[in-house]
């Protein structure tokens, strides 16, 4: 693959990226005119945030065009033609599992739940609670696309038991959780494994891509507000123990 191949369509992907980066830069611009005024080298480290973040972002877009939405197919459609359709639930999970691990939201997320529980809540229990809870639901995505069940199957009870444990859970723990939600279908998870669910759905016999391929997000953001929730009654669960242990020892 050469560089012309590499790039291509990035001129595409630059006028995207300005697009989203320039209300944000023209936002800031305005409020630091009339009312924040900061000093000068704030601003200068800001522009310089901005600039980062636009060559980071287009870059990773055009990764995506040229490798990750290909690559991801390509996987998907390959397993099921070489290895069978039952290897892609294992394999689902840890893709699921490994892209929810490096996926940079979910990363800010645990660091800044840590730190506002002053160490409550560690960062590495929260980030193999949510990449568990992803790799299982895709691996029920897998399994829903080789067996063809309904989404509303899974939704319904899924979300049906979220707002259950909601009575049961702690204010902190709710609040995680549908914030979890949110972080965890990133860029990491959207592109590669919805690439990835599209491939093995367009190589399984009966099955629609159109239908069965995606869905996928919305179990992905279900997973994390379910196993951040199981989370919850864990510690609570925890918490009740060791206030008896407390009581008992005085």
């Amino acid at each position: 693959m050469n560089g012309v191949t590499i790039f291509k369509g990035f001129t595409g992907v630059l006028g995207e990226v300005t697009i989203a980066l320039l209300p944000l830069a023209l936002f800031f611009l305005f409020f630091q005119l009339v009312y924040l005024k900061l000093p000068r080298i704030e601003v200068i480290n800001m522009v310089k945030g901005v600039i980062l973040a636009f060559i980071g972002i287009a870059l990773f877009l055009q990764g995506v065009h040229v490798g990750f939405l290909p690559v991801g197919e390509l996987l998907g459609q390959g397993l099921i033609e070489n290895a069978g359709k039952w290897v892609v639930i294992p394999v689902g999970f840890i893709l699921g599992a490994t892209a929810t691990f490096a996926e940079p939201a979910v990363k800010v997320l645990n660091q800044e739940v840590e730190k506002v529980s002053a160490g409550y809540i560690p960062q590495i229990i929260l980030l193999i609670t949510l990449s568990l809870g992803v790799g299982f639901s895709i691996s029920l995505a897998m399994t829903r696309i080789i067996y063809g069940i309904p989404l509303m199957y899974i939704l319904l009870p899924g979300y049906g038991l979220a707002l259950l444990l909601i009575f049961f859970s702690k204010d902190n723990f709710i609040s995680i959780a549908f914030d979890a939600g949110g972080v965890a279908t990133g860029p990491m998870t959207v592109t590669f494994i919805m690439a990835f669910s599209v491939g093995v759905a367009s190589k399984i016999e009966g099955s629609d891509p159109l239908i069965e391929g995606f869905g996928m997000i919305a179990l992905v953001a279900l997973a994390p507000i379910l196993s951040v929730l199981l989370l919850g009654l864990v510690y609570t669960r925890k918490e009740k123990q060791d206030e008896r242990e407390i009581e008992g020892g005085s």
